[in-house]
């Protein structure tokens, strides 16, 4: 083949290639725009505590007993503020919301594989930092994973757990490759900085009937920061912890019955991304003691509709451990 006939076959494939990574550049800089605005227009709302060379953003709020709260995968502090949870739990203890490694404005350093077993010592060292002995613990979703490690590792610093909306046993789940594919090293950075946040923006409402069908989503729900969670780094970050989450629940599975504090299981009955059954029901038959509270009618988000319930899970959790205080004297 000549020279001349080479060209002119490889010129349109080269003209393919040229057109997309000017299409993946465009994309690359309205992400990085849209996430820069994003951050300008959503502040920290707390403060931050340096750990293990990790900055970590949370919120303190109110006095009494310490609450801490652990949002689940792609959320962020926010989720427990607009859901009014860490205004009404502030009435009567210090509660404590942490923006976990890579959400909200915490740190997420590369360095490190981010399993539950992690985030729960890096959470423990930050509550030492800031002198809270023991804590009524809450963790919805990917944090319940960080929670229950937290009461493995540390009993003396959980008073009790409040479970909410976990995911405990592995499961098969065709979601989790999709979900997964921006954690994939090289083309992970790729995805995550151009395709993946359009993506989330297309697909939004469709999350959002899925994370809180059969009831929409609250009305006190569009006071979440939307963009500031289609952040590339925001989407890398929840996309690692889709790879990770079948991993974890089935390292952590053989343990549960080692609990010895109480704890209260809250889950929606209807939930769509994690079944109540196999997961919540489950896990309340595995753990002596426990306590499920199915909320009917509700899905993933039960947080959010159905607030007063899992509010009462606190209640519960704080009585449950008391009890168990006085009858240990």
């Amino acid at each position: 083949m000549h020279r001349n006939e080479r060209a002119r076959t490889l010129r349109p494939a080269l003209t393919v290639a040229l057109g997309a990574a000017a299409a993946l550049g465009a994309m690359a800089l309205a992400n990085r725009r849209m996430a820069q605005r994003a951050e300008r227009e959503h502040p920290p709302l707390g403060q931050f505590i340096e750990v293990d060379g990790v900055w970590l953003h949370y919120l303190d709020h109110g006095s009494g007993e310490p609450l801490v709260l652990l949002h689940g995968n792609g959320s962020m502090i926010e989720d427990f503020e607009t859901s009014g949870l860490i205004a009404r739990a502030s009435r009567d203890y210090r509660v404590i919301a942490f923006d976990r490694p890579g959400f909200g404005h915490s740190d997420r350093p590369r360095g490190t594989v981010w399993t539950p077993a992690r985030q729960a010592e890096l959470i423990h060292h930050a509550l030492e930092r800031m002198r809270v002995g023991r804590a009524l613990t809450l963790g919805h979703s990917w944090g319940a994973l960080v929670a229950v490690e937290m009461a493995r590792r540390f009993p003396r610093q959980v008073t009790a757990l409040v479970l909410v909306s976990g995911y405990y046993y592995p499961t098969a789940r065709a979601d989790v490759p999709a979900l997964s594919a921006p954690a994939v090293p090289v083309l992970g950075d790729v995805l995550s900085h151009t395709v993946s946040p359009m993506l989330g923006r297309m697909l939004w409402p469709a999350i959002l009937r899925k994370l809180f069908g059969p009831a929409p989503p609250p009305l006190k729900f569009r006071g979440f920061p939307k963009e500031m969670a289609l952040r590339p780094s925001q989407v890398r970050a929840a996309a690692e912890e889709s790879a990770a989450m079948i991993p974890a629940a089935r390292a952590a599975c053989h343990h549960y019955a080692e609990l010895d504090m109480p704890v209260v299981i809250v889950a929606g009955e209807e939930d769509r991304v994690i079944d109540f059954g196999r997961q919540s029901a489950r896990l309340h038959e595995d753990i002596p003691g426990s306590v499920l509270r199915g909320v009917r009618h509700a899905g993933h988000m039960v947080h959010q509709t159905a607030t007063e319930e899992v509010l009462a899970a606190i209640r519960e959790a704080d009585q449950l451990s008391l009890r168990a205080l006085v009858e240990a004297d």
